[in-house]
């Protein structure tokens, strides 16, 4: 059904294995840094009009890959998708961020949650293949959700928040009602990504957005043991080929050698984690993906390739001295900003491809 791969160096580093260069793609590629991408907005009318056309999303997908030679895809969609298939009521305004109609604050919402019907969510699923057959092979395509926890943060809140204080007040005066939201999120999330996989999806990440607010000990209980569940219910091959998972939590940092236990294939790490440091405490259990400040972007060329060499020396050559591999897929410490310029992008994908080849000299 789909054409095999002619450059599969990002499922290699997922799983640890050799490469000839460290692979790079970007959280958001797809997005508001390109004027294609705004371009096929404005022709979309909004961002759910965008999302949920197939054309369009399989369009803005690939415009990245047109410009520079990335080493994978990410599906174009939102990690909202499956709240907004609960019957929440997901929308965008142009310069906002996402809103519910409808909250989950009391006993009663949290009762009337049920994992959704998977056909609800179709049109992501459809552009999975689609965007899946028009890359013919080029590079592989991942798939993706919101965490358990952090689709948590927006049902409560009602979108976006500076302080988690909604969502922070139940989990702390009603823990009961925050596990069976999380639980029903961690069944929905392995369903959701599962349908993704049985699309054509070639790997899948797991964005713990706001895992990073958590106090020590809620962290825990809220949101790694639910991103725990969905690990475990994900299906790890298909068609023979092994489907990595990606598990990223912003602000995660303390809690790393936790993280990289839960069974996922790869960790990813935001901008403050030594990478060094990391790869010594746990490298030997996971590989990692990380983890440039996206503010790099904005400097001039050249002090994007210094600071992208010093992300590369800090993980060092990723074959060990018997002859074993680990794994680093080079991204941003979290999303691109939507200011950035397009050639800064050029730059770093240049400086991260050939020092990373030096490394393997």
């Amino acid at each position: 059904m789909f054409a095999p791969l002619t450059n599969d160096t990002f499922l290699r580093a997922c799983l640890r294995q050799p490469t000839d260069h460290t692979p790079l793609w970007l959280m958001r590629q797809a997005g508001r840094y390109l004027p294609e991408y705004r371009a096929t907005r404005a022709k979309a009318g909004s961002f759910m009009g965008l999302a949920t056309n197939v054309d369009y999303a399989t369009e803005v997908t690939l415009q990245p890959l047109e410009r520079y030679p990335l080493d994978a895809a990410i599906l174009f969609s939102d990690i909202l998708t499956v709240p907004d298939a609960m019957g929440l009521g997901l929308s965008f305004q142009l310069g906002e961020g996402p809103k519910f109609a409808h909250v989950v604050r009391d006993e009663a919402a949290v009762a009337a949650l049920r994992v959704p019907d998977m056909n609800k969510l179709r049109y992501v699923f459809d552009a999975v293949t689609s965007i899946r057959k028009a890359l013919n092979g080029r590079v592989p395509l991942i798939g993706f959700s919101g965490s358990p926890w952090t689709l948590a943060c927006y049902m409560v809140e009602g979108g976006g928040s500076d302080d988690y204080r909604l969502v922070k007040s139940m989990l702390y005066s009603r823990p009961d009602l925050m596990h069976k939201m999380l639980a029903i999120n961690a069944q929905s999330v392995a369903a959701y990504l599962n349908a993704q996989i049985d699309a054509g999806a070639q790997a899948v990440m797991v964005f713990d957005s706001w895992g990073g607010v958590l106090a020590d000990g809620a962290f825990q209980e809220f949101s790694l043991a639910y991103t725990q569940q969905v690990v475990a219910g994900l299906q790890r091959e298909k068609d023979g080929q092994r489907i990595p998972v990606i598990v990223f939590t912003k602000g995660g940092g303390p809690w790393l050698q936790q993280i990289a236990g839960i069974g996922a294939d790869v960790v990813g790490l935001d901008w403050t984690v030594n990478l060094a440091q990391a790869r010594a405490a746990v490298g030997h259990q996971v590989a990692f993906q990380g983890n440039l400040d996206p503010n790099v972007l904005f400097a001039p060329p050249e002090a994007i390739q210094r600071e992208a060499i010093k992300v590369l020396d800090s993980f060092g050559r990723p074959q060990k001295a018997d002859g074993s591999w680990d794994g680093h897929v080079f991204n941003l410490g979290h999303g691109i900003s939507q200011f950035t310029p397009p050639e800064h992008v050029s730059a770093l994908v240049e400086a991260v491809h050939t020092h990373s080849r030096k490394l393997r000299a």
